[in-house]
């Protein structure tokens, strides 16, 4: 059998290919990919950041997902912040506080996981050396990357209406942000301008040579906690010794006699799989896509994962997760009913708009050894410590500042994720591998792209790039390719629908379908990426 992989960023994907190419294996390939990912898309991503991936090798027998989400200082306590809180992200995402604290600056900042993350899966699954893993990442580093479509809307967006900072302000915020990421004249870099970012370069050749260790505690460590005790971070020694990833178990649903494995909580599979587990209530199939009665199932089944996501969603080693009960067959069938009677569900929030900041990767090798993962910066925190390049993740906003509440702060606390990684299965073979980055939209969009593919029969890449519409708030958020004669429909309804200005939105797609010896791969054309076939 072929391998495919299929990332966002064009040079990432090469990097996993030409693992692929080399005899690599799925997670080599995923890691070398990632790891340039942080090079080519450092506010996405990086080794400031976190993240996790499911890992299915048949042949070994093995089946779990390696979490190495960020997590709270040490230091943090669950009302330090509770007099500054100024509202909440539209999307549910993040808590906006005074001053933006919670995420600019060295406040903003959980313990970063990747570095663990990436050498825990190396070891357990990977065939190359921690240093050779490295080295495509360094070679990019060194030779500079081109400004793309994405990362220029990504930095030049303007977030002051809502009251978060701009990452234009989060790039200037450090003099390695200055030097890397603006021209002469003080202007932000352009398409097509090249970045070369020195430091970057040689704190990956450093952590290649040294390994994780350097990172949580040596030399490195040591550097990253005086940098946060000179700016007044919560990030110390203690934080970076006692990190450590984390093994679970998929959690599974099921979907028109499919079985779905996906990340248990504090990932958002347990969201994801909750519209899958209410739409299995419907024929979706014999509606039309992307038409009235298509649309409100989605968003009402969207609206009732949304409640029970804002409810529920902690760290599970610190707050339960009701995670059967929501996707009991029970359960979603009743609110299956109540959209056939034409309830409306309301979501509540003290509402400002975000945009989220995060990649994937997903990969297929030639002996059917899947991995997806979703890595990210959570939304970068502009703090960048003085010789090592890389940004850190500002994931801190994703904690609530008023105590009692089931995603409060605590210290070591996890960062509730978005993300879900998904392989589909159909019998004991993957079907579907796909995952997402985009926030709060990423579990209404892989829902969707599974059930373009399983429901509608679309090709990878059509269902990946299919029109989508989210209802994370009190509102229907479509695409601006969503016929407008619907949202006239769904308005005279009553729902409040709100029209991108994007043709491709609302997360971004990135799967492979297997059929059979044949590899199918789907990039989302919101980003720059693609997919490529190897053998």
């Amino acid at each position: 059998m072929p391998g495919m992989i299929v990332a966002p960023q064009p040079e990432a994907v090469e990097a996993g290919a030409r693992v692929l190419e080399r005899g690599g294996n799925a997670v080599d390939a995923a890691i070398a990919c990632g790891l340039v990912q942080g090079v080519v898309d450092p506010q996405m991503v990086g080794i400031g950041g976190f993240g996790s991936m499911q890992v299915f090798m048949p042949k070994r027998g093995v089946h779990k997902v390696l979490e190495f989400f960020s997590r709270a200082p040490l230091a943090a306590t669950p009302d330090m912040w509770a007099d500054k809180l100024l509202g909440q992200s539209r999307d549910g995402f993040a808590f906006l506080l005074e001053g933006g604290i919670s995420e600019a600056g060295h406040l903003a900042v959980c313990t970063p996981g990747n570095v663990a993350g990436y050498a825990e899966a190396l070891s357990r699954w990977g065939t190359m050396e921690w240093r050779d893993v490295f080295q495509p990442a360094i070679a990019q580093a060194r030779q500079g990357w081109m400004v793309r479509p994405h990362v220029h809307w990504f930095w030049s967006q303007d977030q002051s209406a809502s009251g978060q900072v701009n990452t234009i302000d989060k790039l200037r915020m450090t003099a390695t942000g200055r030097r890397v990421y603006f021209r002469e004249d003080g202007s932000l870099k352009r398409l097509g301008d090249i970045i070369h970012n020195p430091d970057m370069a040689r704190g990956l050749e450093r952590l290649a040579e040294a390994g994780p260790e350097l990172f949580y505690t040596g030399e490195m460590a040591e550097e990253i906690a005086a940098d946060f005790k000179a700016h007044g971070g919560l990030i110390g020694m203690e934080d970076l010794r006692s990190y450590k990833p984390s093994l679970a178990d998929p959690i599974w649903g099921e979907y028109r006699g499919h079985r779905i494995a996906t990340n248990p909580p504090p990932s958002s599979g347990f969201a994801m799989l909750q519209v899958l587990h209410i739409l299995e209530h419907f024929d979706m199939g014999s509606l039309l896509h992307g038409g009235v009665e298509h649309v409100r199932i989605l968003a009402e089944a969207m609206k009732r994962m949304t409640i029970d996501k804002d409810r529920n969603m902690s760290d599970p080693a610190f707050v339960p997760v009701p995670t059967e009960q929501l996707l009991s067959r029970d359960y979603t069938a009743g609110v299956a009913d109540g959209i056939r009677r034409g309830e409306r569900l309301r979501v509540t929030r003290l509402e400002r708009k975000t945009e989220r900041d995060t990649t994937h990767v997903s990969v297929v090798d030639g002996e059917g050894n899947c991995v997806t993962m979703t890595h990210t910066l959570g939304s970068p925190s502009g703090a960048i410590t003085e010789g090592l390049g890389f940004m850190y993740n500002g994931s801190m906003s994703r904690f609530d500042p008023r105590p009692g509440h089931a995603g409060s702060i605590a210290p070591g606390k996890r960062r509730a994720s978005s993300s879900a990684p998904t392989i589909v299965f159909q019998g004991d073979a993957p079907r579907i591998v796909i995952g997402a980055p985009g926030g709060s939209y990423i579990a209404p969009a892989v829902a969707q792209g599974i059930s373009n593919v399983l429901d509608f029969g679309m090709s990878m890449s059509d269902a990946v790039a299919a029109p989508r519409v989210v209802a994370v708030s009190d509102s229907i958020d479509v695409s601006n390719r969503i016929r407008r004669d619907v949202t006239d429909a769904l308005a005279g309804m009553g729902y409040d629908i709100k029209r991108s200005w994007m043709s491709y939105a609302f997360a971004a797609l990135h799967g492979i379908q297997v059929k059979g010896e044949e590899l199918e791969g789907g990039a989302d054309p919101q980003r720059d990426g693609m997919a490529l076939r190897v053998g």
